[in-house]
């Protein structure tokens, strides 16, 4: 096996098309095509972000190939998402994935874009040393389509052991968000407000699960239908205390989210925790993270702002240790919109 392993990583499981390059399991490049038609539907529209998709994909990936400083004939193995995503966007990496594979005579490895996730934790850089977690450690995992805990006992054997049993923690940020006339996706936005406002002031219903699963469709419903009665004593309501309402929304999300995890820490004794997905980016989250941290004498990682949205350097790491493992996909394999 060569000393140097240079995969080129595709993600595409939603709204952007991401292409990298790592060798190893350092980042040379990563290109991210975004796709903003969608904020005036508010939400992704399935069939225009595959055809975006096919716009981007080509460019991206040509982009990314330049910007590392290889030669396409330097790539070892391409990496792509399988799933879980909208099936249009998967397949548009898929084709293209294969494509590529099958003129460069090159392996073809498939990746589980929620593993990706985890591992973007692993993720090393040119001429900087990042610091990562030591196994076994848990992963909270959070973003618009997912939420839960995984016990990591090795790079590819992980175990959920926690998730939700309806909505995810990002779902109930963008639809909440909504709810008070925030663009799409409202997560960075209520995150935004938040720091301006007072996370005590308005009072949500949390959720009574048992075990480490989690529960954010009551929060959900319970939010809606108090703005519903405000608005009825006072329609400007919501343009008086947008703020205040962005902070104790934001302040239950994390509550809930961080009861869990330290369950989960109380149940197996594993203080080096991560956390990873869009929803890791919130600074409420991390600020949390870290105060429990300090109280509780976790190890704690948090990947980079970059590497928490959907991006191919994640599937690039992924596709690099399932390489060493020669976890290879036949290109007979189809995209799962769920896995």
């Amino acid at each position: 096996m060569n000393k140097n392993i240079t995969i080129l990583g595709i993600e595409s499981s939603c709204d952007d098309t991401s292409a990298a390059i790592l060798r190893n399991d350092v980042l040379l490049s990563n290109r991210i095509a975004n796709q903003d038609v969608h904020k005036e539907y508010g939400g992704v529209v399935p069939e225009l972000a595959s055809r975006a998709h096919q716009q981007n994909i080509i460019p991206v990936v040509d982009r990314v190939i330049r910007d590392s400083g290889i030669r396409k004939e330097e790539i070892d193995a391409v990496a792509f998402t399988r799933g879980p995503g909208l099936m249009g966007s998967l397949l548009v990496g898929t084709s293209f994935a294969k494509g590529f594979a099958m003129s460069r005579k090159i392996p073809l490895i498939e990746v589980n874009h929620l593993t990706g996730h985890v591992l973007a934790l692993f993720i090393q850089e040119e001429k900087k040393k990042v610091n990562v977690p030591e196994f076994p450690f848990l992963c909270l995992l959070v973003s618009g389509g997912h939420t839960q805990i995984l016990l990591v006992r090795d790079f590819l054997d992980m175990e959920i052991i926690g998730q939700t049993i309806d909505d995810a923690a990002g779902e109930a940020f963008d639809k909440c968000g909504k709810v008070i006339g925030l663009p799409y996706p409202a997560g960075p936005e209520v995150d935004r407000l938040a720091r301006e406002g007072d996370p005590l002031r308005f009072k949500f219903n949390k959720p009574k699960i048992s075990g480490l699963n989690y529960s954010f469709s009551g929060l959900k419903t319970s939010f809606l239908y108090y703005i519903r009665d405000e608005l009825k004593k006072d329609e400007a309501f919501i343009r008086e205390n947008k703020a205040d309402l962005c902070a104790s929304l934001q302040h239950t999300i994390v509550d809930i989210l961080m009861a869990k995890l330290k369950k989960a820490f109380q149940e197996t004794g594993i203080r080096e925790i991560g956390i990873a997905g869009g929803v890791s980016a919130n600074s409420g989250l991390k600020d949390a993270l870290k105060k429990e941290a300090e109280a509780s004498g976790w190890n704690i990682y948090i990947p980079k702002l970059i590497y928490t949205m959907d991006n191919a350097a994640m599937i690039g790491i992924t596709g690099y240790y399932k390489y060493l493992k020669a976890e290879f996909a036949g290109l007979d394999i189809a995209p799962l919109a769920r896995m």
